[in-house]
C-alpha cells in the first residue's frame, strides 16, 4: 500500500469511527438526533415522558418555556429508554412524569444515564390528593410476566378533572422554576383549564342520554375517566396490556358480561393492542350466549402518538374522537 492509499484509508475509518456515537444514539429511538438538541432559550426546558403530558405543558408553557416528548410509537408500558432518550435530558431543568408506578423508573433511569444532577423529576400523581386516586388491579412499571401487584392505578390523565389537576401542578411548577414569567404560566394555564373544562361539557352532553353504561374495558385504564363521564367499567379484558386472558379469566368475563339483570354489550378495544383476539372472542361468545348486540368500541388512552401529529391541541382532540365512539356505541 502506497502513502496515499494509506492515507485515504485512514481517513475513511477515521470518518466511520466518528460517526459511530451518533449512529448508536439515534438507533431503534423515540426521538431522532435533531429532537434531543435544544434552541437558544431563556426559559426553562421541560422534558414530558409521553403525549398527554406534552400537551398539558406545551399548553402552559407557552413562548416562555421549551417542552419536548419522549414516547412516541411506545408508552409507558412498553417503553425502554435509548440511548437518544438519554441525551434528551442531559440538558433539561425539569422532567414531568405520571409516577403511580407507571413510568418513573424509566425516567429515574434516563436521569442516571444523562449525568444531569440539576435534572428536577417530578411525579406528578404523587401531587394529587390520596382521596382522588382510584386503586387499580395492578402496578405497570418494572414487572414482568404478569408479576403486576395491586395499587394505584396511574391513568390519572384521562378523567377530565384529573387533567385540570395535573395543569394545575404544571402550572405551579413552572412558576416556582421561572417567577419570572409567573403571570404568563398563570394566565395560559387558566385558559387551557376552560378549554378541558368544555371538553367535559362535550362529553357530558354527548352521553347524557345513553341509559346502558356498562362497559368492559382493554385494560385496567378507565377508572378516572369513567367516574368523570358516569360509566360503569364492570370488567377488565387483559390484566397486563398485550397478554391474553387465560381460560379462567374469559369464564369470569364471559360470566360477568352475561347476568341477566344487567348484560354487558360494550367491549373497549385500544388501537396500541390487537382487537382481533381476546376482544373479538369475548365479543363472539356474548353473542352465542345471548348479548346479541355485543360490539367492539375503540377507546385511545392516549399512550402512544405519531410524531407528526403531536401539537398543543392533541389531547383534545383525541379525547373528543374517544367520547364520539363511544356515545356512537352506546344505547
Amino acid at each position: 500500500m502506497n502513502s496515499g492509499q494509506f492515507w485515504l484509508k485512514s481517513v475513511l475509518m477515521g470518518a466511520v469511527v466518528a460517526g459511530l456515537p451518533l449512529l448508536l444514539v439515534g438507533c431503534g429511538s423515540s426521538n431522532t438526533i435533531s429532537d434531543a438538541t435544544w434552541p437558544e432559550h431563556p426559559g426553562p426546558k421541560v422534558v414530558v415522558s409521553f403525549a398527554p403530558l406534552y400537551c398539558f405543558a406545551t399548553n402552559v408553557a407557552g413562548e416562555d418555556a421549551v417542552v419536548k416528548n419522549v414516547m412516541t410509537s411506545k408508552g409507558p408500558h412498553d417503553f425502554d429508554p435509548t440511548e437518544a432518550d438519554v441525551k434528551l435530558v442531559t440538558k433539561a431543568d425539569l422532567f414531568f412524569v405520571v409516577g403511580l408506578g407507571l413510568d418513573e423508573q424509566k425516567a429515574d433511569k434516563m436521569k442516571k444515564g444523562s449525568g444531569n444532577s440539576k435534572l428536577k423529576v417530578i411525579e406528578l400523581g404523587e401531587k394529587l390528593s390520596k382521596d382522588c386516586l382510584e386503586e387499580g388491579r395492578c402496578n405497570h412499571d418494572e414487572h414482568h410476566e404478569g408479576e403486576h401487584d395491586h395499587g394505584i392505578d396511574p391513568h390519572v390523565w384521562l378523567g377530565p378533572d384529573h387533567a385540570i389537576m395535573l395543569v394545575n401542578i404544571i402550572r405551579g411548577e413552572l412558576k416556582a422554576a421561572d417567577p419570572a414569567h409567573a403571570a404568563g404560566y398563570e394566565s395560559r394555564a387558566a385558559a387551557y383549564v376552560t378549554k378541558l373544562n368544555a371538553l367535559k361539557t362535550y362529553g357530558l352532553d354527548k352521553l347524557k342520554d345513553k341509559e346502558d353504561r356498562r362497559l368492559v374495558t382493554f385494560h385496567d385504564s378507565l377508572a378516572y375517566f369513567a367516574k368523570g363521564y358516569k360509566i360503569r367499567v364492570k370488567e377488565v379484558l387483559t390484566k397486563t396490556p398485550g397478554q391474553e386472558p387465560d381460560a379462567k379469566e374469559m369464564k369470569k368475563l364471559i360470566d360477568v358480561c352475561t347476568k341477566k339483570d344487567a348484560p354487558v354489550r360494550l367491549i373497549a378495544t385500544e388501537p396500541q393492542y390487537s382487537t382481533s383476539t381476546a376482544g373479538e372472542a369475548l365479543r363472539k361468545e356474548l353473542v352465542a350466549k345471548g348479548v346479541k348486540d355485543a360490539e367492539l368500541v375503540e377507546f385511545d388512552t392516549l399512550e402512544t402518538v405519531r410524531p407528526e401529529d403531536l401539537k398543543p391541541d392533541w389531547y383534545e382532540r383525541k379525547m373528543r374522537e374517544n367520547l364520539d365512539k363511544l356515545a356512537e356505541k352506546m344505547k
